[in-house]
């Protein structure tokens, strides 16, 4: 009688699929956590925020390093501005350590210590011009008297 020869298996062995090496995923770089001024900048942008300054002031003041001045429509519109971005900044973990002028809607200051956020209503842009006091001028140090 002849023997008949084994069936051949299917399968592979452990150390042929686990010696080979494998193809190297390629490397996706990390994007950089969005900065406060990025996360208060896209807050503004949703909510339909008017004429958003930035404006570094490190040189000026040791109070913050940012301000970002923006103007909303109405005293409602001013507050709902305000109401995200304090919300959307709380999510990244950044609390305020101040906010005032909610209640009037006319102006709301929310302090982010190295970020300081102003909403306006316009007229009450116009009448103080914080761009104006805050802007460099060439050969001078300090923020513009007013």
């Amino acid at each position: 009688m002849t023997a008949t020869p084994a069936p051949k298996s299917r399968r592979r062995s452990a150390t042929t699929a686990a010696s080979r090496p494998r193809a190297a995923a390629p490397r996706q770089k990390k994007s950089p956590a969005p900065s406060l001024t990025d996360i208060a900048v896209a807050a503004l942008g949703d909510m339909k925020a008017v004429n958003v300054k930035v404006i570094d002031v490190r040189k000026l003041t040791d109070v913050t390093d940012t301000m970002i001045i923006a103007t909303g429509t109405s005293d409602r519109h001013v507050r709902s501005i305000a109401d995200r971005l304090i919300e959307r900044c709380r999510g990244a973990g950044h609390r305020p350590s101040g906010v005032e002028g909610e209640r009037e809607g006319e102006w709301v200051l929310v302090d982010l210590r190295d970020l300081i956020v102003h909403v306006m209503l316009p007229r009450i842009r116009e009448y103080y011009g914080l761009e104006k006091l805050w802007e460099v001028r060439p050969g001078r140090a300090g923020p513009v008297p007013a």
